[in-house]
């Protein structure tokens, strides 16, 4: 799990057509899906965050998420998919699988504005939870960059 300021997404070893999309992309962006390629997409959504009681842990097996907080803010935990039970089995069309929620081994942090972080497939993440005590509405991109 990488975690940091937008500023520095040139750092890292991302494909220079995935940092320019990714560039373009502001909280003016319209939601939806933006295509990058044949393989690697963002997707765009505006939502209010919920309670802890409402998410739920996910992992994908395909892709490799750079979520990005584009206007607001949510708590985001992640963990090690190996300390959690299945809840849900992956669904290979939509690249996912859920997981109960554990009572321990959990990390979290505050995904704001300006700030992303890189989610690979061994490590189960839960967005979308409030951060602080009431729900906020909250528009994020999603970057899907296909393992090879």
């Amino acid at each position: 799990m990488i975690y940091d300021d937008l500023t520095n997404i040139d750092k890292y070893n991302i494909d220079k057509n995935i940092i320019n999309s990714i560039k373009n992309i502001t909280e003016n962006t319209s939601c939806g899906r933006v295509d990058i390629d044949g393989e690697n997409f963002i997707n765009i959504d505006e939502y209010s965050t919920k309670p802890l009681s409402q998410c739920r842990f996910e992992a994908h097996k395909k892709y490799i998420d750079i979520q990005i907080m584009l206007d607001g803010k949510e708590k985001l935990d992640f963990t090690n998919v190996n300390s959690l039970s299945v809840s849900e089995n992956y669904d290979s069309e939509k690249d996912v699988m859920f997981f109960e929620n554990p009572c321990d081994n959990v990390n979290s942090l505050i995904l704001s504005s300006g700030k992303f972080v890189i989610l690979y497939p061994y490590e189960a993440h839960r967005p979308q939870m409030i951060s602080d005590n009431a729900p906020l509405k909250v528009k994020k991109a999603v970057v899907k960059i296909k393992i090879k």
